[in-house]
């Protein structure tokens, strides 16, 4: 154990003092890395996907969970997409030193504010060796210095993809300690990353509700975390079918273990009797299993009986839940209940609807006519995302570079003194 703590101690030192001089790293500096990182990733893709197969061999042997073991794979394509995000995050203009706000005050004095680093971010994740690239990218960018502690089951390609990370910056001046991933599988070391405060600005969890669970219990670091995904699709009065059953196909069985995934069905009254059997034949034609309300189990005959716990879990699984809502109050009502406030989206074609369902459902991403699926750092632009957040403060749904930065106050004068 105390190995363990003089380790994370010496990992969480060397990341401060490299965060220091990443702080000062021009744009160049850091495009040149992201560039060397991301041409290091496709060189070695074969020895990327082998190091996986090594590590889903490992984890089907341990009786992994099927969704787990689905995030955990990597294929030749999921390298190409994994450089191609750190290609889009050299793309991205650097937020670091941008000065916004500045306003002249009576005093002659002018005020406003500078975008810097958070400084040491940690991230806890759990089967997803493509986090191990996107966040050091996010990381880098942004300016902040990275430890990355990824599970056990995915050690090999991490520790694979961390030298290419490190290779990277070394090829560009900086220093490889810019970007740790955690050596040991021991759990004591999350343990020690979390209390770290001393070298640890912020820590981000990206796992399963028991890792998120032991996170709020135990961090003393603060964090930026979401608990689960029960996303929502709303049809509503009136919604074209032909989209509502496209979004739906989409939302639901394109992948099933991932928290941007729906798990809930909400269907206006006046739409469910024509709508619904088609859904469902289409939904239980691939396999999912559907648990409804009496109004649904009326009209599908193939649905199980929802109870109140269904309507609030993330099954990660083929396993829907459908309730019949009497329109748009009752469907804002329900998912503001049940939803763990990560993605909703209604499917509509009233302009003025979709518009309260914007601004009344409280959760971090609110779609129209769109599948929750979308919800994802590179889809919105953001190169790649460091994780998803439903807090409300500092940073809220994906969390691209500006969510790992923070504004400080700059004050410019000329000699000015207060009278």
């Amino acid at each position: 154990m105390m190995e363990i703590k003089q380790y994370m101690q010496t990992v969480g030192r060397q990341a401060r003092a490299a965060s220091r001089r990443l702080a000062m790293a021009s744009t160049a500096e850091k495009n040149a890395a992201l560039l060397a990182i991301a041409a290091a990733i496709r060189r070695d893709s074969a020895a990327l996907v082998a190091a996986n197969g090594e590590d889903l061999a490992a984890a089907r042997a341990a009786g992994l969970e099927p969704a787990l073991l689905d995030r955990l794979t990597l294929s030749a394509k999921g390298v190409e997409a994994m450089a191609e995000g750190v290609e889009q995050v050299a793309k991205l203009p650097d937020p670091i030193g941008e000065m916004t706000d500045i306003k002249y005050r009576p005093s002659g004095i002018q005020v406003g504010k500078m975008r810097v680093p958070l400084g040491v971010v940690g991230i806890i994740y759990e089967a997803r060796p493509n986090v191990t690239a996107d966040a050091a990218a996010l990381c880098l960018k942004s300016g902040n210095a990275a430890i990355l502690r990824g599970g056990s089951e995915a050690i090999r390609c991490n520790q694979a993809i961390a030298a290419l990370v490190q290779e990277g910056l070394t090829a560009a001046g900086l220093p490889p300690e810019c970007v740790q991933v955690v050596a040991t599988t021991d759990r004591a070391a999350v343990g020690e990353l979390i209390t770290l405060r001393e070298f640890v600005d912020v820590i981000v969890p990206r796992g399963g509700k028991g890792l998120i669970a032991r996170l709020l219990a135990e961090c003393r670091v603060p964090m930026i975390q979401h608990l689960d995904g029960n996303c929502h699709v709303y049809i509503d009065d009136g919604a074209d079918p032909a989209k509502a059953l496209k979004i739906v196909e989409n939302a639901k069985t394109q992948r099933y273990g991932t928290c941007n995934t729906a798990e809930s069905l909400l269907i206006a009254r006046a739409e469910a009797a024509t709508q619904l059997p088609a859904i469902a034949a289409l939904l239980t034609g691939k396999g999912v299993e559907i648990r409804g309300c009496p109004e649904t189990r009326d009209l599908v005959e193939a649905a199980k009986a929802a109870t109140e716990d269904d309507y609030a879990t993330e099954y990660l699984a083929p396993i829907i839940s459908v309730k019949v809502v009497a329109g748009l109050d009752e469907a804002i009502d329900h998912i503001n209940r049940y939803s763990s406030h990560h993605t909703e989206a209604i499917v509509t074609e009233s302009h003025p609807r979709a518009m309260r369902f914007l601004r009344e459902v409280d959760s971090s991403s609110v779609m129209v006519n769109a599948s929750t699926r979308f919800a994802d750092g590179f889809e919105y632009g953001l190169g790649a995302e460091i994780g998803i957040s439903t807090d409300k403060i500092h940073a809220r749904g994906p969390v691209g570079l500006e969510g790992l930065t923070s504004q400080k106050w700059v004050v410019l004068g000329d000699g000015h003194v207060r009278g």
